[in-house]
């Protein structure tokens, strides 16, 4: 029988040094790209800004590594509830937004990452409440279509070994190691357990991101690796098995080191851009709009994509009032004005050309 598909996960802590010298030589820099994201995202005057606009981002990019493609805008479309069909694509970007800001929330009011939380944006991103896998897995195939891994495959072992990572998680008496270290652990313990029937990728992607913020490290959820992940897909894999296969670590940690580096790196441009485009609309809306406020400009930058409803439920204004803003700034240009079955949405194309870059 082929060795590999004996593997066994090992319970957390690990009990070999994985801090090597190359390793804590990769970490400062990761480090201060983290700090510098993190005092740059606190100068945006909204929070919600970064997080939807951003979260919209990663929901699309860590999508499509599970081959759920959707475009910037059917995705934003998909946001204005406005009736009409959507892609079931686009539904279930919409879904992985929603994930991220349930566990975001829960993590906010706890200070913990609990198993609980955990399930809970599981069941918001896959719209069920199977919780854990209570039948046999799904295995892991190379491109010729040999298994090459395959997860636990019982209740109990899968139900244990979470137990473990929760406290690996939340306990810091049990490891010394940085937290980005422990991080790429995480990521790759809960991605062997693979305790989910479906979304355990998405999941995964969504602790990454919030174990930052429960180690301080970032205060928004706006450093994603999806993009990363996207452009490195096989490296990623392959890494993932090397340290099944041969436990080693060094290279698995250091991919995940590096990434998030660059990934900080490229949200810290990407969020001083967004700044610069608000600073922008800020001059030409008071210089030229009596009814500029803070809230409105807040809004065309929290939805890429806005509607009637959403100024009416920000500004506090009535419909007449909010249509008659919008009507304003899409004539001016501003603002481009569409129609979509029988509502109107309006698009700030600037923050849109910006986001779709990426």
């Amino acid at each position: 029988m082929n060795e590999r598909l004996n593997w066994k996960i090992k319970d957390l802590p690990l009990t070999i040094d994985v801090e090597s010298k190359t390793v804590l030589k990769r970490l400062p820099k990761a480090h201060a790209a983290l700090a510098e994201l993190k005092g740059i995202a606190s100068t945006i005057p909204n929070q919600g800004i970064l997080i939807n606009t951003l979260g919209l981002q990663e929901a699309k990019d860590s999508s499509a590594i599970e081959n759920i493609i959707t475009t910037h805008d059917d995705l934003y479309k998909s946001g204005l509830n406005l009736g009409t069909i959507k892609s079931l694509d686009a539904k279930e970007v919409q879904n992985y937004i929603s994930g991220l800001k349930s566990g975001f929330e829960l993590i906010s009011q706890q200070g913990m990452l609990t198993n609980r939380t955990i399930l809970k944006i599981q069941e918001v991103l896959e719209n069920n409440k199977a919780g854990f896998r209570k039948l046999p897995g799904t295995s892991l195939q190379n491109s010729s279509g040999e298994t090459i891994y395959t997860p636990p495959q019982d209740f109990d072992t899968i139900k244990q070994l979470m137990t473990n990572l929760e406290k690996y998680i939340n306990d810091q008496n049990l490891s010394d190691l940085d937290a980005l270290v422990k991080m790429a652990i995480i990521h790759f313990q809960f991605e062997s357990i693979h305790p989910f029937y479906d979304g355990n990728g998405r999941t995964g992607r969504i602790i990454n991101i919030l174990y930052l913020i429960i180690q301080n490290l970032q205060n928004l959820p706006v450093l994603y690796l999806s993009s990363y992940l996207i452009k490195t897909k096989p490296e990623y894999y392959r890494l993932l098995q090397q340290v099944r296969d041969q436990d080693k670590w060094e290279e698995w940690i250091i991919y995940m080191v590096d990434g998030i580096e660059q990934t900080a790196n490229e949200t810290i441009a990407l969020i001083e851009d967004i700044k610069e485009l608000m600073f922008y609309f800020k001059n030409r809306l008071r210089d030229n709009y009596k009814f500029y406020s803070q809230d409105l400009l807040n809004n065309l930058f929290k939805h890429p994509y806005t509607k009637i409803e959403f100024i009416v439920n920000d500004l506090n204004v009535s419909r007449i009032t909010a249509a008659n803003y919008l009507n304003k700034l899409s004539e001016d240009g501003l603002l481009r004005k569409e129609k979509l079955g029988t509502a109107n949405y309006y698009v700030n194309e600037k923050l849109f050309e910006l986001l779709s870059r990426r």
